[in-house]
């Protein structure tokens, strides 16, 4: 096993279970709680899946056969602190020595088919308990504090093996709780495992179920899918089994028939291509796109999506998606705000998407200064985010293309870096203020000045940054040509900030 997991890195390494588990002292601590206490308690679930996997665990969960009220009356005095936010369906959270963990009731729980919450029942067995679990690899136990491990369903045996099951049919799981279809797309993305294939055929068979989950259940899973070790692995089985034709049909539609004769590249596979390259791109913790990094992940994954809505076949066979960048930006905000993500990842996305096409051509044509002070401000923040975005988008088998796209990035790159030490892109304001434009016009607070604002910013950016005197001079001139001008106060106006008097 040992030189098998050295030959595939993408297997989970795995080994025989050990006693005493290498567990944190509070675990041992809880569990002796409670077994004085007459109590029955194991941890269970991620954590020991994890405790196999050599990864810690940040939160740490536990079931029992405690109930609620009894397992408050276990921390009391123990806890650092706890809250009841779960009792209504078993769980007591607390904090102790600076983790987090939750104990729940044994539970049997069912669901009605067309709700979107689950019927609570309190079970009495752990055995119960784990039953019910989404897969095997989740369904293992701890037992408390003597550390027996209690595997029903071959948990330890599918971790060896890399594969993902359910412990029971997986129709039944999944009729259960739908989402737990997009959760197993997710621990393919974060595991690295590959799916069973009655899993795969149940989660085909049965993608329309995941219509009745709340957007936010549905969203928190699709992050964490986006954020795993292999995210290209979890979209693709979404988009194979149908499951996002329910969720993001967006890049499902990506899957364009590809002609004959080949004049347009596959664009679903492209985008996985683009994703991939895209994590590749990131940085480490003290870089400026540390990894994972949901905004530039999911804006590769989707910078295209305006494609199929744009696709236009020409004279000669060629095709074209003019404008797909437009497109793709609105549909990524309708889908996103469907999904329930919050304004700041919706605008920084769809903005990526919006200027993913801007550099092409610049190697050709070349751009003027003022043309790449204005390619760093539109990106603003997200500028670091597009230079990835945009290397990561070059995935022709044309080398020499290739290699010109990049020379030519690189020198974009470069010249950014020279005007930076200039001038300070990433903040780039008009040479006047407001109260300074007022004051050299004469006028009070008004759409005018907002017109004037602009006037100025865009000489700021055609030529660079001037001196309050020659920026006044630009805006007297500008003034003197616009339809309010008046005579008599403008040539008043032109006098006070020639002495100073309109300052």
């Amino acid at each position: 096993m040992a030189e098998e997991n050295e030959q595939d890195p993408q297997t989970p390494v795995v080994g025989p279970p050990t006693v005493p588990f290498s567990v944190e002292p509070v675990v041992l601590e809880l569990g002796r709680r409670f077994v004085d206490a007459g109590f029955e308690v194991s941890l269970v679930g991620g954590p020991v899946r994890d405790l196999f996997l050599g990864r810690r665990s940040p939160d740490l969960d536990f079931t029992t056969n405690a109930s609620p009220d009894e397992t408050l009356a276990v921390i009391k005095g123990w806890a650092d602190a706890h809250w009841e936010i779960g009792r209504e369906f078993g769980t007591i959270g607390l904090r102790k020595d600076g983790f987090q963990l939750e104990v729940t009731t044994y539970r049997a729980e069912a669901y009605d088919p067309e709700s979107r919450k689950p019927i609570v029942a309190f079970g009495s067995t752990l055995e119960g308990d784990l039953e019910r679990r989404d897969f095997s690899m989740n369904a293992m136990a701890l037992r408390l504090p003597g550390l027996e491990l209690v595997d029903p369903f071959g948990g330890v045996r599918d971790l060896h093996a890399g594969i993902l099951r359910t412990p029971g049919a997986p129709e039944d799981s999944f009729s259960d709780d739908p989402l737990r279809m997009m959760r197993a797309a997710r621990f393919a993305s974060q595991l690295k495992v590959d799916v069973a294939p009655e899993v795969r055929e149940a989660m085909a068979a049965m993608a329309g179920r995941l219509s009745i989950v709340s957007a936010e259940r549905i969203r928190d899973e699709l992050i964490k899918l986006i954020n795993g070790a292999a995210p290209r692995v979890g979209v693709d089985l979404l988009v194979e089994s149908g499951i996002a034709d329910v969720m993001l049909p967006e890049v499902s539609a990506l899957r364009l028939e590809v002609d004959e004769h080949h004049r347009h590249k596959d664009v679903y596979q492209h985008s996985l291509t683009v994703l991939d390259q895209a994590v590749a791109l990131e940085t480490g913790p003290d870089g400026p796109v540390p990894a994972p990094d949901f905004v530039l992940r999911f804006a590769a994954l989707v910078h295209d999506i305006g494609k199929p809505a744009t696709r236009r076949f020409e004279q000669g066979g060629a095709v074209s998606f003019r404008h797909h960048d437009v497109v793709g930006a609105k549909l990524v905000k309708k889908r996103m705000r469907e999904l329930r993500f919050d304004n700041e990842t919706i605008k920084s996305v769809a903005r990526l998407v919006e200027l993913h096409m801007r550099f092409y051509g610049y190697g050709d044509a070349g751009w003027t200064d003022s043309a790449v002070r204005r390619y760093v401000t539109d990106a603003g923040p997200l500028l670091e985010r597009l230079h990835r975005l945009t290397r990561s988008d070059v995935t022709t088998r044309n080398q020499r293309k290739a290699e010109r796209l990049s020379f030519a990035y690189d020198d974009l790159e470069s010249r950014i870096a020279e005007l930076a030490e200039q001038e300070e892109l990433a903040a780039i304001r008009p040479d006047l203020d407001g109260q300074q434009i007022m004051a050299a016009l004469g006028i009070g607070p008004s759409p005018l000045v907002g017109r004037a604002y602009k006037f100025l910013l865009d000489e700021r950016m055609e030529h660079g940054p001037v001196t309050e005197d020659a920026a006044r001079a630009k805006l007297l001139e500008w003034w003197a040509a616009q339809p309010e001008y008046d005579d008599g106060a403008g040539a008043d106006t032109q006098a006070s900030a020639e002495t100073g008097d309109g300052q």
